[in-house]
């Protein structure tokens, strides 16, 4: 077995070197050999509604009853989101929510399950 560095972003540990840069196929994120010291620790801090830490592949309970934008749909209070994808940006959760599909929340309105 080689040892190859797990990706900063996702862990994972199918990566492989392409030229100089390591690559990593689940979540397509390109490194270079210098990046991977420390470069686990600099990852996205993102919180609950209750001050939990959230990771990716947690899952999360609503705490809010959520209008789906351009849809008649709403996410009830309670619905469990499982394996859930953190991101940059406002709606800082990439989810899929059975019967509705993709969808992207904001952490204020989840809570750690």
């Amino acid at each position: 077995m080689s040892d190859l560095p797990q990706c900063p972003q996702c862990s994972s540990p199918y990566t492989y070197e392409d030229r100089n840069l390591f690559v990593c196929p689940e979540c397509a994120h390109e490194w270079s050999g210098e990046e991977t010291v420390g470069a686990v620790d600099d990852g996205l801090q993102v919180q609950d509604a209750n001050g939990n830490a959230l990771q990716d592949g947690d899952t999360v309970s609503v705490i809010k009853d959520l209008k789906v934008k351009g849809s008649s749909s709403v996410v009830k209070v309670g619905t469990r989101v499982k394996n859930i994808r953190l991101v940059e940006g406002d709606h800082n959760i990439d989810c899929k929510i059975d019967g509705i599909g993709a969808m992207k929340l904001k952490s204020e309105f989840v809570k750690k399950a």
